[in-house]
């Protein structure tokens, strides 16, 4: 599952490190790459994620039971998942995942709201100077392609959705983590500045 606005591509070296091993399946929630919502409101709620997810599960899954693996906000929307339909998951993998937004990425947000003009460009700027610095050029390069190509709706419901994550003072608030009952592994990765290791362990604690 997708981080916030991300799109499919950010999977990329994902697919090719496990396709000879494994069934993967990727998509676009409404906003996140070239997919379009045809009509209603142009804000997608937790809920309606999780039903977007459920929806993907039984398209493609039959009567197995999958691995979810996520990134970032992804996480909430498969922790979310897991507890609505506890017994329909075999595991979760969820990376740059914990309890709450830290300091770093509560500045990046602030800042991002507060911009006069948010044209895809700067935004992208923003999130890579504010949270990207450390990744490859190769995957700059396609977080600014993706943010050139987002209409201003995208763009304008990416900075909205950051005032959701912003909000979110405890996980707890919005996922009721004692129902989810899968097997859970928790990555952190060493450069990972807007998630605090010691709130991974939080998180851990209480899965």
């Amino acid at each position: 599952i997708n981080g916030i606005h991300q799109s499919m591509a950010m999977w990329h070296s994902f697919v090719r490190r496990f396709e000879q091993s494994y069934r993967i399946v990727l998509f676009d929630f409404p906003h996140q790459g070239t997919s379009e919502i045809v009509t209603g409101s142009g804000t997608v709620t937790l809920d309606e994620q999780v039903d977007i997810l459920d929806a993907v599960v039984k398209a493609t899954s039959g009567a197995e039971r999958p691995t979810i693996c996520s990134a970032s906000w992804g996480g909430v929307v498969a922790l979310a998942y897991a507890a609505r339909h506890p017994d329909r998951l075999r595991s979760l993998i969820l990376a740059s995942m914990g309890m709450k937004a830290n300091q770093a990425m509560i500045e990046l947000i602030t800042r991002a709201l507060a911009m006069p003009s948010k044209d895809g460009s700067t935004v992208a700027e923003t999130v890579i100077q504010g949270v990207g610095q450390e990744l490859p050029d190769a995957m700059k390069s396609r977080i600014i392609g993706q943010f050139q190509r987002m209409s201003k709706e995208a763009i304008e419901a990416f900075c909205q959705h950051g005032l959701t994550v912003i909000s979110v003072r405890d996980l707890t608030e919005v996922v009721d983590l004692s129902k989810v009952r899968c097997q859970t592994m928790l990555l952190h990765g060493e450069n990972d500045v807007i998630i605090d290791a010691e709130d991974v362990r939080s998180l851990a604690a209480q899965i």
